[in-house]
């Protein structure tokens, strides 16, 4: 593979044709580019495809986490505040973490389970202590938990259940869709994921407030979007008067209404872009389960494949950098497992948390984790590649 040359494997790859480029357009001739009708459309259109009551669309995946976490802490039915203890599995990407160490949270860090890569709940439940309050589950590359039993643990214990589902927008468990399991799930729509609005992101909540308080807190902490009768503050019913009160500490995260238009194409065609990973990852399954130099991860449920994962094992454990070596030169683009194991990230020394001594699944990923992209069109050729270069370094 050249410098300069497309690569035979991508890791991503654009999911747009021409009604996207339509929708921008038609957005250009109307001239309003600030959050608008077709947010709100969006917003409307995308709860009711997964089955839950509210949306609420940010300007990334990672502002929605920062969203949904502001919310349940600030929200006062709920018992969650500064210095209390929330479950996060090891493995995850940064803004995981990140919005709960801004909220004055203790990061209580979990190992996964090897093989789903997933947080391990059996070591979640043992974790749980007095101080434990909310368990904020990552569904990792399009691969759902075990929302039944991730559901009992948090009932049992009284717990907040949380979800990060940014990588896995579609999948499914026991007839839950992802991003729904608990009281608020988080979703990306940036380039290289399931759908892509340029950068977005959705918070899904079945609870009103909670949605009427990530209204208020993405948009500067007024009360503008609020009706009149909300349950965040009440508002005097005079428009000016209600245009500059303030009554949440917010931010401004709100999306573009480019974002929002793309987004109502995006939605349309998230069958057929889910079902098409699903068919490359049987594919996948099917070519790499003889390797025995690989692990590949374990679905869970109906996993939406946000990516095809590879941990080394055998002849190949410990030869991860010859391994990315020889994957780029065959044209296939290859990243690490989102973060590793995070823990081992210098950022590390800013974070209230609780590590454990040991967390060797989350060693093993951050050592010899690895992953290549899926697409919502074929990958064959693509797959098959990836083993005749795995295979050609075993021999």
């Amino acid at each position: 593979m050249t410098e300069n040359s497309e690569p035979a494997f991508p890791l991503a790859t654009s999911s747009w044709d021409d009604a996207e480029y339509a929708a921008l357009q038609s957005v250009i001739a109307k001239g309003r580019f600030t959050m608008g009708p077709l947010v709100a459309q969006f917003e409307r259109e995308f709860a009711a495809h997964f089955g839950a009551k509210f949306g609420v669309m940010v300007n990334s995946g990672s502002s929605a986490n920062l969203i949904a976490i502001a919310a349940a802490v600030l929200d006062p039915r709920i018992d969650l505040s500064a210095g209390d203890e929330v479950l996060v599995p090891a493995v995850s990407w940064a803004t995981t973490y990140y919005p709960l160490h801004q909220y004055g949270l203790k990061l209580k860090f979990v190992d996964i389970d090897i093989d789903t890569l997933n947080m391990d709940l059996d070591l979640a439940e043992a974790a749980i202590g007095p101080n434990t309050k909310a368990i904020f589950a990552v569904n990792l590359l399009g691969n759902p938990n075990d929302f039944t039993r991730l559901r009992a643990i948090a009932k049992q214990h009284d717990l907040v259940l949380l979800e990060d589902n940014c990588e896995s927008l579609g999948a499914k468990d026991a007839g839950v869709y992802a991003g729904t399991a608990g009281i608020l799930g988080t979703f990306s729509a940036f380039f290289s994921h399931h759908i892509s609005t340029m950068e977005g992101g959705v918070i899904l909540t079945d609870d009103e407030q909670l949605y009427q308080e990530m209204i208020s807190l993405r948009a500067h902490g007024w009360t503008r979007e609020l009706p009149v009768e909300n349950h965040v503050h009440d508002k005097s019913g005079e428009l000016f008067d209600d245009l500059f009160r303030f009554v949440l500490p917010g931010y401004n995260v709100r999306p573009l209404e480019m974002s929002g238009a793309l987004g109502i194409e995006q939605l349309k065609k998230i069958p057929a872009l889910v079902e098409g990973r699903r068919a490359n990852a049987r594919y996948f399954q099917e070519k790499l389960s003889g390797l025995e130099t690989v692990r590949i991860q374990k679905e869970t449920g109906e996993s939406s494949w946000f990516g095809f994962s590879l941990v080394l094992e055998g002849a190949l454990a410990g030869r991860r950098a010859e391994v990315v070596k020889a994957l780029t030169a065959a044209g296939i683009e290859v990243r690490p497992i989102v973060a590793g194991n995070f823990t081992r990230n210098p950022v590390m020394g800013y974070l209230d948390a609780v590590v454990p001594e040991s967390l060797p699944a989350a060693d093993k990923i951050h050592e010899d984790g690895l992953f290549v992209g899926n697409h919502h069109f074929p990958v064959e050729s693509g797959i098959d590649l990836l083993h005749s270069t795995l295979s050609g370094l075993s021999d």
